[in-house]
């Protein structure tokens, strides 16, 4: 006799076992059977066509459904990870909203049926203002420091950086926001425990200690090509909004951009080299109806993500030169003088445009600040003065 897992939890780590995230057959089998009997019916086979298929494999390997739960089980704690499902206090609300983006042409856009996360943190509180920083694996040295600058801000403003932990534009968000001594939550194409790129190991052990690493998949999952555009939506979905810093036209960041903008996220990008394949596709998204908003500092992202009622960025800190110090009238005599040769009062003031009377008083007051000099009754701009 076949037994079943009794716990709803272990019922679901075992339905997401074998079966691929956002699956529309099997999520609808679950609302309505519940996970516990929704496993018993795909071990009895009473199943739509196409899921039955699907599992087929792994039913007839399995015998005892029950304990290859006990063993994700085993298995995620072992690595020090837990698996939350919808209605833990910890579940973050917002990925329901892909709800209202799914449909029969995208099979795998439904919100997520459980997350194995390794770390200590609340994911929910974690990632109530978060914003997520993607872009190129490929990442040009430019690229690269924009992102670690802008996640280290936006970490230093109390926001929680979201990235895929990939090489490139993620591994760059995820250091600058460690670097500020900030969390931050990597979401996997992986399981949690041995986290893909391998040679990001000493990011992600980083990241499990003071962030987060989450993902719809098991202990011992492979990452797969199809499997990093399955979770892009949850990246998307996680945060209130995404930067695209560097992408290609045909990319994994604009395939999270795409689902930030269906879900209504506030989509920002970051401008780049127009000769530069690696911002073809980050140019791209300013030309397409998704109201992609251009941004270069952290200050410019938080004005975006807070909307109009929200703190507005403060403009750029203009370069101040010795010269703007003066009034329009010193000025105007200043840069009516030629440099290295003198002028007679009469020409200097006809050639700034102002009365003979006045340029005669504001000469006067440049010698004393030390910005002209005065030979007989002509004028040189001083050696030693600053312009």
């Amino acid at each position: 006799m076949t037994r079943l897992p009794k716990d709803p939890r272990l019922a679901l780590m075992l339905l997401s076992s074998i079966v691929e995230p956002g699956d529309a057959e099997l999520d609808d089998l679950v609302d309505e059977a519940g996970p516990v009997d929704a496993v018993r019916r795909v071990w009895e086979g009473t199943v739509p066509d196409r899921l039955r298929r699907i599992t087929g494999a792994t039913v007839a390997c399995t015998h005892d459904p029950a304990d290859r739960a006990d063993q994700l089980a085993s298995a995620t704690a072992d690595c020090g990870a837990r698996f939350l499902v919808p209605g833990d206090p910890d579940w973050p609300d917002q990925l329901r909203d892909l709800m209202l983006v799914c449909d029969a042409n995208e099979p795998h856009v439904r919100p997520p049926r459980g997350l194995w996360v390794r770390g200590e943190h609340d994911l929910a509180q974690l990632c109530r203002r978060s914003v997520a920083i993607v872009g190129s694996r490929a990442a040009t040295e430019y690229g690269q420091h924009l992102a670690d600058d802008l996640a280290a801000d936006l970490t230093e403003a109390g926001w929680t950086v979201v990235s895929g932990g990939a090489f490139g534009i993620d591994r760059a968000a995820h250091l600058g926001a460690l670097a500020r001594g900030g969390a931050t939550v990597s979401v996997l194409a992986s399981g949690v425990e041995l986290p893909y790129p391998k040679a990001n190991r000493s990011m992600f052990d980083l990241i499990a200690q003071r962030g987060l690493l989450l993902s719809e998949w098991p202990p011992g999952a492979s990452a797969m090509k199809h499997r990093f555009l399955t979770r892009n939506r949850v990246i998307a979905a996680l945060t209130a909004g995404t930067v695209v810093i560097e992408a290609a036209n045909r990319s994994g960041a604009r395939n999270t951009a795409r689902h930030a903008a269906e879900l209504g996220r506030v989509l920002m990008f970051t401008p780049g080299l127009v000769t530069s394949s690696q911002s073809a596709g980050v140019h791209q998204l300013a030309r397409e109806p998704w109201e992609a908003r251009l941004v270069t500092r952290a200050e410019e992202v938080i004005e975006d993500l807070t909307g109009i009622g929200g703190p507005m960025a403060p403009a750029p800190p203009q370069e101040r030169r010795p010269i703007d110090r003066l009034t329009e009238t010193e000025a105007r005599l200043v840069e009516a003088l030629p440099r290295g040769y003198v002028v007679e009062a009469a020409r200097l003031a006809a050639a700034a445009g102002v009365p003979a009377e006045t340029a005669t008083v504001t000469l006067a007051r440049l010698k004393k600040i030390g910005w002209v000099d005065q030979i007989d009754n002509r004028w040189r701009l001083s050696r030693g003065g600053a312009y």
